[in-house]
């Protein structure tokens, strides 16, 4: 195929989600306002729960056997490392921009986090349909790259809830931990003459020299020992949020795994003549819903990016070349070294995947854990606009190249 054949082929995606996105950012409009703001976040909540995991669980269950997992075990390394490489050029750019503390979690989990789910799901499938595409048979294409897409999502969403959200977290609480500190300076202060005092009397004896038994004391240290075992466990499991981390996706992920790689499930469910089959059709049919749905949710949250605050613009450029520019020219270099040292089958619609995860736009349930914190909102809603808004182009580029250099 040619590079225009290419470049064509690579733009049709692009451009029915560029469509679906500005019809979804019409219909949030306060003329129309067909989706506003309770009817995306109702809408959302429905994706989220049912539609999502309907879909990875159906993809997975299809595709998922013992010999595809041969294949599919680089996968999560692949994202872990767009997350990691992201970091680095998401402090990089915090050096240089200097951006306020509130900001700066933001900042991070937008260089490090991807659309790992949405885009993958919108864009593979619109690929695998057009004509010119590289990648063989349209309905195979469609199958095995919908289950590639579902993994990246569930594995995404494992890493964004459990590493962007306390980024995010530990951002925004530090301005009011520094807020109490101050505060606790001055009562501190106040003390200091009683504990200057309460120094100078004479310590305590160890209840040994008074002839008392250690038991005493000891059974008070391991009560006081196990309280604060106790307390830390209880911040460990807050911080890390497990009903979070088990998204409904991740948890869709798992089910799909168990009917893919249990036989016994399998024969039940997968198949035209298994007896449970409507099961898993019924999943087919929800999962389906999903793609438009979201991309409309999508368009509807860029709303906000119009009459968002102001964002210092070195920030907003920081992030962009990271996402569209750092982030594919270093992925190219990963896959390829990785295909050379056998790591990655020679599987074309594989390798696009793999690529196609570094030159992401920013994932868009970034903006919902600033919502969680209120910390960086509507600069939120301004980097998601523009980030979203310049995808068309460079989507668009790196897709028509990476088909060119898989195929």
């Amino acid at each position: 195929m040619g590079l225009l054949d290419l470049f064509i082929t690579a733009s049709m995606p692009v451009l029915k989600v560029l469509l679906i996105t500005s019809l979804g950012l019409l219909l949030a409009l306060d003329r129309i306002d067909l989706l506003g703001q309770d009817a995306r976040k109702h809408l959302n909540n429905i994706v989220f729960f049912v539609l999502n995991p309907a879909l990875v669980s159906s993809n997975l269950a299809k595709t998922i056997t013992y010999e595809s997992l041969k294949k599919l075990w680089f996968m999560p390394f692949n994202i872990l490392f767009t997350f990691i490489v992201g970091s680095i050029l998401g402090w990089v750019v915090l050096q240089i921009t200097r951006p306020p503390q509130h900001l700066r979690g933001l900042v991070v989990g937008c260089c490090a986090a991807g659309n790992l789910g949405n885009m993958l799901l919108i864009i593979i499938p619109a690929v695998c349909k057009e004509k010119g595409s590289p990648f063989g048979d349209p309905g195979v294409c469609h199958t095995y790259g919908m289950s590639y897409a579902s993994l990246s999502m569930a594995v995404g969403a494992i890493y964004l809830w459990s590493y962007v959200y306390n980024i995010v977290r530990i951002s925004s609480s530090r301005s009011s931990k520094e807020v109490e500190i101050n505060d606790s300076s001055a009562s501190i202060s106040s003390r200091e003459g009683s504990i200057s005092t309460e120094s100078l009397l004479p310590a305590k004896a160890p209840p040994e020299q008074l002839g008392l038994p250690s038991t005493r004391f000891d059974h008070k240290t391991q009560a006081h020992l196990g309280t604060r075992l106790k307390q830390f466990m209880e911040n460990v499991s807050r911080k890390i949020n497990l009903k979070r981390l088990l998204a409904p996706s991740t948890t869709g992920a798992i089910a799909g795994f168990i009917v893919g790689l249990v036989p016994q499930i399998r024969k039940l469910m997968i198949g035209d003549v298994a007896p449970l089959r409507v099961i898993e059709n019924s999943a087919i049919l929800l999962g389906d819903g999903a793609i438009p749905l979201l991309t409309l949710i999508m368009g509807g949250n860029l709303l906000k990016g119009l009459t968002g605050s102001g964002i210092q613009k070195s920030l907003l450029l920081g992030i962009i070349v990271v996402r569209y520019i750092a982030l594919p020219l270093i992925g190219i270099v990963v896959i390829k070294g990785a295909i050379r040292l056998g790591l990655v089958q020679h599987d074309p619609l594989y390798q696009f995947v793999l690529l196609l995860q570094f030159a992401l736009p920013p994932a868009m349930n970034i903006g919902t854990i600033t919502q969680l914190f209120g910390a960086g909102e509507s600069e939120c809603s301004v980097i998601m606009f523009w980030a979203y808004a310049l995808a068309s182009i460079a989507l668009t580029l790196w897709t028509t190249f990476f088909m060119w250099l898989v195929s």
